[in-house]
């Protein structure tokens, strides 16, 4: 609904991607400034690439433990409806159904996987009065500065394309064909995978 809106399920992607034990984010914050919890974060998931838009999300994972990406989605799909629903006066489902997701199996799919995740963005017709409402991987490659995205998973990519200049141009040739192969859509219609 608003930026807020974005920014917790931000917060909720980076705060639920852990093996420990979470009751809610709230339960997260320290009570203690200053001091800092000890140990390190296993995470659930490595993040390759994402895109979050005003009514859907698309993520790349690689899952880190056993179960990881079904665990991962229960903490980020429970506790983000759990917020939306307090915050705006609601209750009941936010989301349809269970999350879908799909084995990446074969070079040629992640070779087209990756770039219409990556800047999924590009695929639909977002109305001008939401795109403030958008947020992909794509400016975490082209500033290099790498917050949800995983920096091993980054390392991977642009390992593989040479350079984040050149990650960024297949991303648009691969976009460009499936708007071509489909026309812009709107939010309204489905996201079929390519």
């Amino acid at each position: 609904m608003n930026k807020n809106d974005l920014s917790r399920f931000v917060l909720s992607v980076k705060e639920f991607n852990t093996t420990k034990p979470i009751r809610s984010i709230r339960d997260k914050v320290n009570p203690f400034p200053g001091v800092q919890h000890l140990g390190k974060v296993e995470p659930l998931v490595s993040i390759t690439c994402y895109c979050f838009n005003p009514n859907h999300f698309h993520f790349i994972l690689k899952q880190d433990v056993d179960g990881g990406i079904s665990e991962f989605f229960k903490r980020l799909l429970g506790g983000y409806t759990n917020y939306f629903n307090k915050t705006h006066d609601r209750s009941g489902s936010l989301f349809q159904g269970r999350f879908k997701s799909h084995l990446i199996n074969n070079d040629a799919y992640i070779l087209k996987i990756r770039p219409y995740v990556n800047i999924n963005y590009l695929i639909h017709d977002i109305p001008t009065e939401k795109s403030h409402l958008v947020l992909a991987s794509d400016r975490e490659y082209d500033n290099m500065e790498f917050d949800l995205v995983s920096k091993e998973e980054a390392e991977g990519i642009l390992e593989f394309y040479g350079d984040n200049k050149n990650f960024k141009n297949e991303c648009l040739k691969v976009v460009d064909m499936i708007r071509i192969e489909r026309g812009n859509t709107s939010l309204t219609e489905e996201d079929p995978l390519p």
